[in-house]
């Protein structure tokens, strides 16, 4: 069973969908591949109790890494370039190229770069933190401006 909360944030309203207990979907507004509203369920917040708390710490700065429950449903390639995202150091970058050699393809950047634009739960799997290979933020799906947010609040730039 789907069920869906609203909260807001530094970067807006955050629509986080659960599945059976465990987190399937974080969605800013005008995101890129975010599912229909339909979709997400009935509104409840009662399972989003641990993600809502991991979230608050995240945008105090307390929290670098999210330690959530995740029903994240994907190709077994998506699912392990979302696995490798969550071993990117907060505040860090890799590029596209050197996220395909850590997974023994090093010619698989274009494939890694579609599979990180679908993540369904950006920032707590941390796709923001993937740039292209001149150091250039190419395309995020919640929009250029926020991964430039997002990487910049990380690096201390900007704590809300």
């Amino acid at each position: 069973m789907r069920q869906h909360t609203v909260t807001d944030s530094p970067y807006g309203p955050l629509t986080l969908v659960a599945e059976d207990g465990a987190l399937c979907g974080l969605y800013m507004t005008d995101q890129r591949h975010r599912p229909p509203e339909e979709t997400f369920g009935a509104r409840d917040d009662s399972p989003f109790g641990a993600a809502l708390d991991q979230l608050a710490s995240y945008f105090a700065g307390e929290l670098r890494d999210f330690t959530l429950a995740l029903n994240l449903r994907g190709t077994p390639f998506q699912r392990t370039v979302w696995d490798h995202l969550r071993t990117i150091p907060y505040g860090e970058t890799r590029t596209y190229g050197e996220l395909a050699a850590a997974l023994g393809n090093p010619a698989a950047s274009r494939a890694v770069g579609l599979a990180n634009g679908r993540n369904p739960v950006g920032i707590i799997v941390p796709c923001h933190r993937v740039i292209g290979a001149s150091g250039s933020l190419t395309g995020y799906g919640g929009g250029v401006a926020r991964k430039r947010q997002l990487l910049d609040f990380e690096r201390g730039a900007g704590l809300f």
